[in-house]
């Protein structure tokens, strides 16, 4: 019998539709448990799950099974429609229609975690406009400097 072996790290970041600040503080930690339970129902683990008002940033290990796309696609989704069902907001609720993501080696990993950790702290001088932007660039990735948030 083969044997499949895998350490597949993902940072994985997107926002809210149009960055609107729609993650509340009253709802913020019932999310995170939310998302945390999504990834473990798909078999995948969390390693660290941050957020602020506009966005999220998770380190997920994925199964070698299930695509990037399809981890997010279902977190997005599940999590949308939670919200929608739990809380009246006035405004409604939606995530990007994108996301980002970026491999991770196990040598990296204790340095991501911290990073997802300080995002309240980070954001209090960097938007997620620019943090996005870092990223990209860091990771050797071209963009449209006037569309990479659309």
């Amino acid at each position: 019998m083969g044997h499949t072996y895998s350490n597949n790290l993902y940072h994985i970041i997107f926002s809210t539709k149009d960055r609107c600040g729609l993650i509340a503080d009253v709802y913020r930690q019932e999310l995170h448990r939310y998302l945390c339970g999504i990834v473990g129902n798909l078999d995948c683990a969390t390693i660290e799950l941050n957020s602020v008002v506009d966005h999220i940033h998770l380190l997920v290990k994925i199964k070698p099974s299930l695509s990037v796309s399809q981890c997010v696609g279902k977190i997005k989704a599940n999590s949308s429609r939670w919200i929608k069902e739990r809380f009246a907001l006035p405004y409604g609720f939606q995530w990007q229609t994108g996301f980002s993501s970026f491999t991770v080696s196990e040598s990296s990993a204790e340095s991501v975690q911290r990073y997802i950790q300080n995002q309240p702290e980070h954001h209090r001088t960097v938007s997620f406009a620019e943090e996005l932007k870092v990223f990209l660039e860091k990771h050797g990735i071209a963009y449209d400097s006037a569309h990479y948030l659309d």
